[in-house]
């Protein structure tokens, strides 16, 4: 087991600041990053060297272990493993590696610009897992790290968190105002989602345990559901508000009375005002979409009146009208 020196992987120095460090891994990681060099061995073991450097001496508290565990090489080799004494189980509690945690070491910005997981690079991309950290660095991080393998070098499989997958399914406007589900088939498997009313659109629901399985029985990863909602042709949504035009007959609008407007809930009585201008707007509560998550919430419908003049007037209405237009004027 040989002893691997971070900083010179990383063409530091054991003073570099936090963002130096951060630098210099970006400039390697695109240089041997797997998208740029697909099928070169050699140069996919230094990524991954690159990789396990980098997730030790991001972490202020992993380099201080690797610090301390570095300065007392020759004594930790002579007295054998666990001689160092060092008290990793802050860092396994911590969420250490072969856990998934998220947002530690699981997940990374790209310098592609995208995301790349650090499972794809230590497992070959899916294929048969293998171990992708060093002897070393399972020496510097216990017993712990090497008890989430598993089974023991030579054709075992690492123990480690399943990807995350992303789906993205589309909805009709009753659907979101109603709730409804979805099957999401994946990897030969049938995944049932049920989709609370009032979803918005451009949602992501996020379903854990529900991505691709994990390796060596470590955790599956989760499924992210986009959800989509198509345009209604009656209805305009703004957040949990619905918008609408409603005709209203030119008697009714003058003299008022009620008119019936469909709704999402049902058809409901609506109060015209007596000499109603078109244009107007009515505000109907809670006739809205519900509110995600908040059952009995719901938004409001807003209805604009358009006054429609009868196209079954006769000669004698039109006098009529002729002669209410000359007294008036």
């Amino acid at each position: 087991m040989q002893y691997k020196d971070y900083y010179k992987i990383l063409g530091v120095n054991r003073n570099a600041s936090q963002d130096e460090i951060k630098k210099a891994y970006r400039k390697l990681a695109v240089k041997y990053h797997p998208d740029k060099t697909k099928g070169n061995k050699e140069l996919e073991n230094k990524f991954k060297e690159i990789s396990e450097a980098y997730e030790v001496l991001k972490d202020p508290e992993k380099r201080k272990k690797y610090d301390q565990f570095g300065q007392n090489w020759k004594q930790y080799e002579q007295a054998g493993e666990g001689a160092a004494g060092f008290d990793f189980s802050d860092f396994m509690r911590q969420g250490g590696f072969g856990r998934g945690r998220k947002g530690d070491w699981e997940e990374q910005s790209s310098p592609f610009g995208d995301t790349f997981h650090f499972e794809e690079v230590f497992t070959g991309g899916g294929g048969g897992a293998r171990t992708g950290f060093s002897d070393f660095f399972e020496a510097l991080f216990g017993e712990e790290f090497r008890s989430a393998r598993a089974q023991p070098r030579g054709g075992r499989t690492a123990s480690m968190r399943g990807q995350d997958v992303t789906a993205e399914t589309t909805l009709t406007l009753e659907e979101a105002y109603h709730g409804t589900s979805r099957i999401i088939q994946m990897d030969g498997k049938k995944v049932r989602v049920n989709i609370k009313p009032g979803i918005q659109d451009n949602q992501t629901l996020r379903l854990p345990g529900k991505g691709a399985p994990g390796a060596g029985g470590g955790q599956a990863g989760d499924l992210y559901l986009k959800i989509r909602i198509n345009q209604h042709p009656v209805y305009n949504r703004k957040g949990n508000d619905l918008y609408k035009d409603v005709k209203v007959d030119l008697y009714t609008a003058v003299s008022g009375g009620k008119i019936e407007v469909d709704t999402l809930k049902g058809k409901v009585k609506v109060d015209i005002p007596k000499k109603t201008q078109s244009g107007k707007v009515l505000r109907l509560p809670k006739l809205g979409m519900p509110v995600h998550n908040k059952p009995g919430e719901y938004g409001d419908l807003y209805v604009k009146l358009h006054i429609q003049i009868p196209d079954d007037l006769n000669e004698e209405d039109l006098k009529k009208f002729e002669e209410l237009k000359k007294s008036k004027s």
